[in-house]
C-alpha cells in the first residue's frame, strides 16, 4: 500500500543482489491482545493523488449543500483525530503548476463558543520537508533528525509529543460560525517532476459539537502573479456548492469474499481507535513466558484482511461512517500509536538471551507453512519506514530509551530493537511503541525470541 509518491520517488535499486532465497522460522504467531480504543479518528486519503478541487473528507450534515453526498454528517466532540495523506501531481499538466492547497474547515453549529485544543500536531511536505531517500535497515535516531518521507516524519514527531510551530494551540469557534484548523499548500513548482505530497497528523479535543471537513482548492493568484492562500470565504463557498475531489479511487473489493489479491481501496471516512495500549501477556497472566531456547514467537501488527499471518485476528479499526466507494476498513491503520508493554519472565533454570524485533515477513492470511516465511535478500520495495521507541532495564538494571528508525523490505527477518540476558528467574519490562506511519504496508510483526545459545 505504498503511495504513489513513494513509488515514484523511491525506485531504489539493489546493485547486483546475491541470489534469493526463502526463509521459513519455524514459530508461532499469535494475536495482539487488546484493542483500539474508542477515539474517532478523521481519515482523509481519498483520492491519494488530487487533480481537481473539491471536497476530500466532510462531516457536515447534507441540508442545504449542492452535493449532499459529499456530506457524512457526523458530528465530533471531546477527544479525536484528523488524520490527511494527499499528493499534488502536474506532471500531466506542466503548464499548471499552481499550490494545491489543503483546508481543514471546523464549524460551531452551537449557539455558545467552542474551543478545539490542539494536543498535538505535525504537518510535512514530501519536498523539501521530508525526501523519499535511502537508508539502512536501522539507525539510532535518539535526537528525531531520521527519516524519510512526510508520514515517517509526522510520526516520528507525534510519537515524542511534539506539536509543531506554526499551528494554534487553540482554536475558539463563535457560535455558528468557522475557522480554519489548517490551510496549507502542496507545491509542485519548481520541482522536477511536478510531484508532492503532504502528511499531516493532530491529535485534538473540542468542548462542544463541531463538525469538520477536508477541502482540495488550487492556490489564489494575487494582481502581481503570486500565489495567496485561499481565504476563510472561499474555502466555505467552496464546502456549500463543491463536489468531490478528484479523480476519485478504485472501489474496494467486498470484505465478504476474500481473494488473497483485494483492492483495499483508500479511506475517506470516520474511524474508530486513536491508540492501542495494552500489556502484553500470557493468558491468565500478569507475566509473558520467554520462548525456550532457540525459539521464538510473534505478534501481528496492523494485521488485515488477507493478512492476519495466522492470528485469525484482523487489526484495521472500523469505520463508524463512510463513503459508498471507499475502503471499508482503516486498513493500514494510518496515524495510530501501538504502545505495548511485554512483562518478560524468564521462567527457565538457566540464564537466557532473548532480542525483542520488528519483522516484515511475507504476507499470509493463513500460514502456508510452520512460521514465517522470510527472503534473503528481501524484495527492493519499502513496507515499513519509520521511528519505534523501546524502554526497558538494561542487564545493569539501567532505564534505557532508544529511538530505533527502521527501513524493512517485504521479507525482511529485521534487526534486534534489544537484546535482554536475563538470568533464571528474572523479569524484564519492555515496552515498544510506534505510530503505523503512512506509506508502509502491512503488516509487520513483533518477535520475541531466545537465542540458541548461551549468553
Amino acid at each position: 500500500m505504498l503511495s504513489f509518491l513513494a513509488s515514484v520517488v523511491l525506485a531504489q535499486a539493489v546493485p547486483n543482489p546475491p541470489m534469493p532465497r526463502e526463509i521459513v522460522i519455524p514459530q508461532q504467531t499469535r494475536s495482539l491482545p487488546g484493542g483500539l480504543d474508542q477515539v474517532p479518528v478523521f481519515n482523509s486519503n481519498n483520492p491519494e493523488v488530487v487533480k481537481t478541487e473539491g471536497i476530500l473528507l466532510s462531516t457536515f450534515p447534507p441540508q442545504g449543500k449542492r452535493v449532499p453526498g459529499a456530506h457524512l454528517d457526523y458530528p465530533l466532540r471531546g477527544r479525536f483525530d484528523l488524520f490527511s495523506h494527499h499528493i499534488a501531481r502536474a506532471i500531466e499538466t506542466p503548464d499548471d503548476l499552481r499550490s494545491l492547497y489543503l483546508g481543514v474547515i471546523v464549524y460551531n453549529p452551537g449557539s455558545e463558543p467552542v474551543m478545539v485544543d490542539v494536543l498535538q500536531t505535525a504537518s510535512y511536505l514530501s519536498q523539501p520537508d521530508a525526501e523519499f531517500i535511502a537508508l539502512p535497515a536501522q539507525l539510532d535516531n535518539a535526537l528525531g533528525t531520521v527519516y524519510a518521507g512526510p508520514g515517517d516524519r509526522v510520526m516520528n514527531d507525534v510519537l515524542r509529543g511534539k506539536r509543531q510551530a506554526g499551528w494554534v494551540d487553540r482554536l475558539i469557534i463563535p457560535p455558528k460560525q468557522s475557522r480554519m484548523l489548517m490551510n496549507l499548500p502542496i507545491p509542485v513548482r519548481p520541482l522536477k517532476p511536478p510531484l508532492n505530497g503532504r502528511s499531516t497528523l493532530a491529535r485534538l479535543y473540542s468542548n462542544g459539537t463541531v463538525y469538520m471537513a477536508n477541502l482540495a482548492m488550487f492556490a489564489k493568484e494575487n494582481p502581481d502573479g503570486s500565489e495567496r492562500a485561499p481565504t476563510l470565504e472561499e474555502w466555505e463557498a467552496l464546502l456549500e456548492t463543491g463536489d468531490f475531489a478528484g479523480p476519485r479511487e478504485k472501489a474496494p473489493s467486498p470484505p465478504d469474499r476474500p481473494t488473497g489479491a483485494e483492492i483495499y481501496g483508500r479511506v475517506a471516512a470516520i474511524a474508530q481507535g486513536s491508540q492501542w495500549r495494552t500489556q502484553v501477556t500470557d493468558p491468565d497472566s500478569r507475566l509473558l513466558a520467554i520462548p525456550p531456547r532457540g525459539q521464538a514467537y510473534s505478534y501481528g501488527l496492523s494485521t488485515l484482511l488477507a493478512g492476519k499471518m495466522g492470528t485469525g485476528q484482523n487489526q484495521s479499526a472500523t469505520l463508524l461512517t463512510r463513503y459508498p466507494g471507499t475502503a471499508y476498513e482503516a486498513h493500514g491503520n494510518y496515524g495510530i500509536e501501538y504502545d505495548l508493554t511485554l512483562p518478560l519472565s524468564n521462567n527457565t533454570e538457566a540464564p537466557q538471551t532473548v532480542q525483542v524485533k520488528i519483522q516484515t515477513p511475507l504476507k499470509e492470511d493463513t500460514l502456508s507453512k510452520e512460521g514465517l516465511r522470510f527472503r534473503q535478500p528481501p524484495y527492493t520495495s519499502v513496507f515499513f519506514r519509520g521511528t519505534v521507541r523501546i524502554r526497558y532495564n538494561d542487564d545493569r538494571g539501567l532505564p534505557q530509551t532508544r529511538y530505533w528508525h527502521l527501513v524493512q523490505r517485504r521479507g525482511q527477518l529485521g534487526e534486534p530493537l534489544a537484546t535482554l540476558t536475563m538470568p533464571p528467574g528474572d523479569r524484564r519490562l519492555v515496552q515498544v511503541s510506534f505510530l503505523y506511519p503512512p506509506d508502509a504496508t502491512p503488516p509487520q510483526m513483533l518477535t520475541i525470541q531466545t537465542l540458541s545459545t548461551s549468553p
